[in-house]
């Protein structure tokens, strides 16, 4: 809808029901502070574009996720902005996996492609998702190096999912459409836009429990992502370089000012071995007993960062003492794990 972001949709359903939307007047809008343009949006809705949308979501491995749904991602959930929906095709449950993003230059140098590839490879098959934004060079290299390896992958689109931008990377949308996850907050029909690419950019970095930038100018748009996952407290690595080289001036200015100096996957995995899936590095599984919907339905609200109990009653909506006997049982499970502070975190 026109002038209706992602800030107008919370506020409406902070305050509406989705049918009571469909029914609120002009006077109830107002009082929301929306503007006129805003209110014409609301009460007369391009039904049009309506039918386009359920026929693009008619069609099979296509999906709507909502901030109310359990399988929204947790830890995109805690962002300061989320996006209200999500368009997914392909493998949604990706989204609730551990993932990681990697990012850089559009125009990289041949060893920043390897670069890229191999961490992405061993990224992958250590257990994390690996996480780009489908552009050229950087994201197209991690893409296809954690398809090489049978891994999984999600690319985030600044377009509607029914178009492909660049145009070239028709081939490896439909690879990451079959084995991974194509993610956009924009709806079928919505062709690229410059401005689109920065908001892209926020939901890369919230997916991800870390990201690594390969290679990157003074001026990149992988610094952007970067900055914003320091404001979501992701970690954030880069692979430092020449002081001659330009592609490596971002990367080297980020180690300054506090992203972790990476050379190998296993600088990373030394970070954030608490996230990685550990029964693909440890011995047989104890046995785990079935959980029943309602844990299973709060393990689908803990991020694989740390989270607090508050956090996670406000957003159940069950009583504190429930929500501490069903992390009690998740912990006992292997599913969870207690971090300092008293907050938690999901391992698997």
């Amino acid at each position: 809808m026109p002038g209706i972001g992602g800030k107008s949709v919370r506020r409406l359903l902070e305050h509406f029901s989705p049918a009571e939307v469909l029914a609120a007047s002009r006077a109830d809008l107002r009082s929301l502070d929306f503007s006129e343009r805003q209110i014409d949006a609301v009460l007369q809705p391009d039904w049009q574009r309506v039918d386009y949308d359920l026929a693009w979501l008619a069609q099979d491995g296509n999906y709507l996720l909502t901030l109310d749904d359990q399988e929204y991602p947790a830890q995109l959930r805690e962002i300061a902005d989320p996006p209200p929906v999500l368009f997914v095709k392909g493998k949604p449950e990706l989204l609730l996996e551990p993932q990681l993003a990697i990012v850089g230059s559009r125009n990289p140098s041949p060893p920043g492609v390897d670069t890229a590839t191999e961490f992405a490879k061993a990224l992958a098959e250590a257990g994390y998702t690996v996480t780009s934004g489908m552009a050229l060079g950087i994201d197209a290299a991690s893409h296809w190096g954690a398809l090489s390896v049978g891994g999984n992958t999600v690319a985030v689109a600044g377009t509607g999912l029914d178009r492909v931008y660049p145009a070239c990377h028709k081939a490896l949308a439909t690879e990451i459409a079959a084995k991974g996850a194509l993610v956009s907050e924009f709806p079928p029909g919505t062709t690229a836009n410059a401005g689109h690419f920065p908001k892209r950019n926020r939901i890369i970095s919230g997916l991800c429990v870390g990201l690594l930038v390969v290679e990157a100018a003074q001026q990149s748009g992988s610094l952007i992502t970067a900055r914003l996952a320091l404001e979501q407290n992701r970690e954030v690595f880069a692979i430092p370089g020449s002081i001659h080289n330009p592609l490596a001036r971002g990367c080297n200015g980020l180690i300054r000012q506090g992203a972790k100096l990476v050379e190998t996957a296993e600088d990373i995995f030394e970070e954030l071995g608490q996230y990685n899936q550990r029964s693909m590095r440890a011995g047989p599984e104890l046995p785990q007993t079935v959980l029943d919907l309602e844990q299973q339905n709060l393990l689908n609200l803990i991020p694989y960062s740390p989270t607090t109990v508050d956090t996670l009653v406000r957003n159940s909506g069950w009583a504190a003492e429930e929500v501490s006997s069903m992390l009690l049982v998740l912990e006992l499970q292997g599913y969870i794990a207690g971090v300092a502070g008293g907050s938690y975190l999901r391992i698997k």
